[in-house]
């Protein structure tokens, strides 16, 4: 239920915005990473990626919080997206690909740019495997695929051209910071119960 209320109020606020329009501007990175179609699946896999550590929580207080958690960094970047709404369709050079990405561009058209919400969620997602992973005690190799799925999934915005470096940074500053302070609580939480 709250994706579907959190992606009407995106596509609301991305199709009507209040206020102007800032084009992000592209870098000199921007412009070297060209469009690149073999990532499209990258760059869709987020939603697999972002799904394990909600499949993977152990138990229903865990699975509530993290979901608090992820649900008010996503509120925070909706209240971004309304305040300082963003762009990058006159920075991005030409965008192609037909199918899948005419489709991907009809729904999720470039604005809403800053921060990356992709980027976000997806360095978001990479903390709290990284952290259930060590609990676990799970293989080095299984932290290193999280790792590259991570940096892959942040890569792809660039090279389908939804997303700028200045996006990428902002998103991975948001996921960060979001990742990191919610990790911690949960992990203090956990620590008091016990």
């Amino acid at each position: 239920m709250f994706l579907i209320l959190f992606f009407r109020a995106y596509l609301a606020i991305q199709r009507n915005p209040v206020f102007e329009v800032m084009q992000i501007p592209a870098t000199a990175i921007d412009r070297w990473v060209g469009f690149q179609p073999w990532t499209l699946g990258l760059y869709l896999s987020l939603w697999v990626y972002t799904a394990l550590p909600v499949a993977l929580q152990p138990d229903l207080r865990q699975l509530v919080r993290y979901c608090a958690h992820i649900s008010a960094m996503c509120l925070l970047a909706l209240a971004v997206f309304f305040l300082w709404p963003t762009s990058v369709s006159d920075a991005v050079g030409p965008r192609g690909g037909g199918g899948l990405f005419a489709a991907m561009y009809a729904v999720d058209d470039a604005g809403n740019a800053c921060p990356s919400l992709h980027v976000a969620a997806s360095v978001f997602s990479f903390l709290w495997l990284r952290a259930m992973l060590a609990d676990v005690g799970a293989p080095r190799w299984l932290a290193l695929i999280n790792a590259c799925w991570c940096v892959g999934i942040c890569y792809s915005t660039l090279a389908t051209k939804q997303h700028l470096l200045i996006d990428v940074l902002a998103g991975a500053a948001l996921g960060l910071a979001g990742g990191w302070w919610t990790v911690r609580a949960s992990r203090s939480s956990k620590q008091r119960v016990q």
